[in-house]
């Protein structure tokens, strides 16, 4: 991220330094304080900018509902509340989030996109590689949630003894799914290629669980031996977890939607303790990079 000094800024934005100082005082400007000198983030002052833009009468845009959609987590639902930033939640996968923020039915959506060519570390850069490509977000922003850890969730003491995917496979053990356009499903279609398999080769159970704690209950309940979702899942529920991956657990938004007040809320709290504490509690995240803005278009 590129940081400009009060000159460089005050000249971006084709400002007096003293105007410029004005809205610093009065917080209505995005910067950072460090030794002593003010910095200002260049991409934040591009959304700042961007938020407050007018628009004739007939191409006014109608505010989205104050809704996180998308994927589900814990931690996020946990966020919404504890922020006060007033969000709703609407979980119903990532792929449907970034339809619906197409359509303007969202404000943001919490995604954890994979695709075959992310690399070995599973880094979700197929999250911006999905905002990048999709019509209609040419003003998207992709803002770090957390890290969080993805794998196998098992029946508590693991009576079949799984060890990963490969061992799902060779046992023939009953695997639970998600229902298609979601991470954890994208997540297993590309396990599934690297081990050079297909869907037509797990025993699936065909009724897909809406959400990772809906899987959950399906493996705790012994109508499935494993599925795909979070350790803090997996330890909600009492079950067993083996690990597979890290990944990018983001929320993608407009530029316009970035400083609305609801969002500023919930975006202030994710650098304060209460955050970092409640993820530790949860277990399986890093809530290190919360608030980075990983890409804007």
């Amino acid at each position: 991220m590129e940081f400009l000094t009060t000159s460089e800024a005050a000249d971006y934005l084709r400002l007096g330094e003293r105007k410029l100082y004005e809205l610093v005082t009065t917080g209505a400007i995005p910067c950072s304080k460090v030794t002593g000198k003010w910095l200002f983030p260049r991409h934040e002052l591009d959304l700042w900018v961007l938020s407050g833009l007018a628009r004739p009468a007939g191409m006014l845009i109608s505010e989205p509902p104050p809704v996180v959609g998308g994927s589900h987590d814990d931690l996020l639902d946990w966020s919404l509340r504890e922020s006060g930033s007033g969000l709703g939640s609407m979980s119903e996968g990532s792929a449907r989030g970034i339809e619906r923020l197409q359509r303007n039915e969202v404000m943001a959506a919490a995604v954890h996109f994979h695709a075959l060519d992310t690399g070995d570390n599973f880094a979700s850069d197929a999250s911006i590689e999905a905002l990048r490509t999709t019509p209609d977000l040419h003003d998207a922003v992709l803002v770090a949630f957390v890290r969080r850890e993805e794998g196998l969730l098992l029946q508590h003491g693991n009576p079949k003894h799984l060890r990963g995917l490969t061992d799902v496979l060779a046992t023939g053990a009953r695997m639970a799914m998600r229902q298609q356009g979601t991470g954890a499903q994208m997540l297993l279609d590309v396990l599934l290629k690297r081990a050079g398999a297909s869907m037509r080769d797990l025993r699936r159970i065909e009724t897909p669980a809406l959400t990772g704690p809906d899987l959950a209950e399906l493996v705790r309940a012994g109508q499935a031996d494993c599925g795909i979702a979070t350790r803090a899942v997996a330890r909600s529920a009492g079950l067993d977890f083996v690990p597979l991956v890290w990944e990018n657990f983001d929320l993608a938004m407009r530029q316009r939607s970035y400083f609305r007040p609801a969002m500023q809320a919930l975006l202030r709290f994710l650098n304060e303790r209460r955050l970092r504490q409640r993820a530790e509690e949860l277990t399986g995240y890093d809530p290190s990079p919360a608030g980075q803005i990983r890409f804007a278009a």
